[in-house]
């Protein structure tokens, strides 16, 4: 052992004066665990929380959508089909038809007989319906439609935010009022008709709650898309006409010239667009979180740095004797610098060693026992989410460790600058 190590180790760890500069060395040690712990589990939550939202958006939502513009009605083609389906980073593709209602529900409230909330209805195709059902539905159960379901309504699978606006129920029948599809509805709406040509231009359908889902998507989701059966809504409709096609990507870093290069191959009027766009101001704002991320790091590291540096200057102070006796007894000033340098790298070593495991048993304990919650309305989520990522480990570590030994010059070059006399007699 190199003897600038073992003084190291001595005035770091071994008690030599009634003044006790162990507890010092402690405070520092506790003072950087602490430091390192809170900058990894920022990263670990702002990553997580991205992560979370990030998912969820893209587990109910295609990744990518093709339709008419303003919203145009299109038929179902093969060839689109097709050409969609043999894009090789595309790995499913199936047609929707979406169709804006007012739902209306009869309910038992006094003083109230009816709600009623503008929703869309979205028919996809069952196994589109079994795999969304499967993850997100929380009352009733998913079941193909059979002949008899079809002469009891159109089968509905409502939000959780809207149920509870609307007091709806597993079992429910309820009445979809829309307007009718020609082209005479918007004159009818300006008021160019008679009130009995207005009531016979509206669709009006009865529907009944087959389950009730909750994404956690609150606002824009859960409050106004209600799941169907395509082949229901196109029966009941428009025949043989969709709105456009949902696909899902292999690879999402290639989503944007995936979309590109799908769009041209379908060409006018076919416009496509991602995920990322359609809910643009929620991955701005995830954005925005990411972005306060620099400001609490530096604050916790500027913190973490000048707990060294005076924890170094105390034990300069606490030291003095011992400085000069070592640059009486020949030790070179280099030394004398290397000594604290060393001393640096011990109290951070073990500092980082303890902030790394203060974090990753936190960040265990709250995955595990989900303590701290969140307004799911506000977040989308429920509990605060924590990515362990090994590297925001080693980035982090890496980081104060580097951060440690350049400030660390500072208070080194102070206790190798000492004149021996001027030690001994302090």
């Amino acid at each position: 052992m190199k003897p600038e190590l073992y003084i190291a180790m001595r005035f770091a760890f071994k008690q030599r004066s009634t003044t006790k500069p162990t507890f010092i060395v402690m405070v520092a040690v506790v003072g950087i665990a602490v430091g390192t712990a809170a900058l990894i589990l920022t990263l670990s939550i702002v990553n997580g929380f991205a992560g979370s939202v990030q998912n969820k958006l893209i587990s109910f939502s295609a990744h990518m959508q093709f339709r008419y513009p303003e919203e145009q009605l299109c038929q179902e083609r093969r060839s689109d089909l097709a050409h969609v389906a043999s894009h090789r980073n595309v790995s499913s593709v199936t047609p929707f038809l979406e169709k804006s209602f007012v739902l209306r529900n009869r309910t038992n409230v006094q003083g109230e007989t009816w709600r009623s909330k503008p929703v869309i209805v979205k028919g996809v195709n069952e196994a589109e319906q079994q795999v969304f059902l499967k993850k997100f539905l929380k009352e009733g159960s998913f079941s193909p439609v059979g002949e008899k379901q079809k002469n009891e309504g159109i089968a509905l699978y409502a939000g959780q935010t809207l149920a509870e606006n609307l007091g709806l129920a597993v079992g429910k029948k309820v009445m979809l009022v829309g307007l009718g599809s020609n082209s005479s509805g918007a004159k009818l709406v300006a008021g160019n008709k008679s009130i009995v040509d207005l009531l016979s231009s509206l669709d009006l359908e009865v529907g009944i709650i087959r389950g009730i889902y909750d994404t956690g998507l609150q606002e824009g989701f859960d409050d106004y898309i209600v799941i169907s059966d395509l082949k229901q809504l196109q029966q009941r409709f428009n025949p043989m006409m969709i709105s456009g096609y949902d696909a899902n990507v292999k690879k999402l870093d290639q989503l944007p010239n995936t979309v590109k290069e799908v769009t041209a191959s379908l060409g006018y009027p076919f416009y496509g667009y991602t995920v990322f766009q359609r809910y643009a101001n929620l991955f701005e704002w995830l954005k925005l979180q990411k972005n306060i991320t620099p400001l609490l790091i530096v604050t916790i590291t500027i913190v973490a740095v000048f707990n060294i540096i005076s924890t170094l200057l105390v034990l300069i102070i606490e030291k003095t004797r011992e400085i000069g006796m070592l640059s009486a007894l020949g030790l070179e000033p280099g030394k004398i610098s290397q000594v604290f340098m060393a001393q640096a790298v011990l109290i951070s070593l073990s500092g980082i060693a303890a902030g790394n495991i203060l974090a990753l048993s936190l960040s265990l304990f709250e995955l595990r026992f989900h303590l701290i919650t969140l307004p799911e309305k506000s977040y989308f989520i429920k509990y605060v989410p924590l990515l362990i990522d090994p590297s925001d480990y080693a980035l982090v570590s890496l980081a104060v460790m580097a951060l440690t030994l350049f400030f660390a010059f500072i208070p080194a070059r102070i206790a190798a600058s000492l004149k021996p006399g001027t030690a001994l007699n302090t």
